[in-house]
């Protein structure tokens, strides 16, 4: 019996319609018409070197630099926008990694517990999340995280984690300029810096919006290398 992918299945649905994969499947198509077999594909998993993401993409909310989010992933599109650049700089959250792996500092010392609490009072939740309970057990899941990554040297993909997931959608998400450069887009944080930690040079992300002339000179084929 035919039975349909984890991310089409019925149990599923909430999650898939979340993420927009009905309007994905149709940027798909078009990307495929229009570019051919090559095209970049929503969701796709792409690799990256993390010590080469040093800027981040900033939106202004123009026609110059819209706002992307993830259901942009996929998208090709012309123009400036991939000009509107910051350096990645470290907030509550970098700093508290860098604290906890490489001074050994506890994550309730970092601060960045009671920092994403602060947040669940404001709003009623931080980052999915809405207890200290579900915090801590986040802080420990990193902890796993760090050392499978140091055993192994490498990051898994979204899809070896999560067969609900559809392709690379949850990874480190960034968008790709038109020399190629990778702009860090937001989600992921912490498998960045971790990467970064380790010293990683290839790690798996999850691709954002890429310019038009990055997929002209055929960019895309580097970017599908895990090596």
């Amino acid at each position: 019996m035919f039975a349909l992918p984890p991310t089409l299945s019925i149990r599923n649905l909430p999650r898939t319609l979340e993420a927009s994969v009905p309007l994905k499947a149709v940027r798909d198509i078009r990307n495929r018409l229009v570019l051919g077999s090559e095209a970049p594909l929503s969701d796709e998993c792409i690799y990256v070197d993390p010590q080469q993401v040093t800027l981040a993409y900033v939106p202004k909310g123009t026609s110059k630099a819209p706002r992307f989010r993830r259901r942009h992933s996929g998208l090709v599109r012309d123009g400036d926008w991939d000009l509107s650049v910051k350096p990645v700089s470290d907030g509550v959250k970098e700093r508290a990694i860098k604290d906890h792996f490489l001074n050994n500092v506890s994550w309730e010392d970092t601060g960045v517990i009671d920092y994403l609490m602060s947040d669940v009072h404001r709003k009623g939740s931080a980052d999915g999340f809405s207890t200290v309970e579900e915090i801590r057990n986040r802080y420990a899941r990193m902890d796993a995280l760090f050392e499978e990554i140091r055993r192994s040297g490498r990051m898994k993909t979204r899809a070896e984690l999560d067969s609900y997931l559809r392709r690379e959608h949850g990874g480190v998400y960034v968008h790709i300029a038109r020399d190629g450069t990778p702009l860090k887009a937001g989600g992921g944080t912490h498998r960045l810096v971790i990467a970064k930690l380790l010293g990683l040079r290839r790690m798996p992300a999850h691709l954002g919006v890429i310019h038009a002339a990055a997929v002209r000179n055929g960019l895309m084929k580097g970017l599908r290398n895990p090596e």
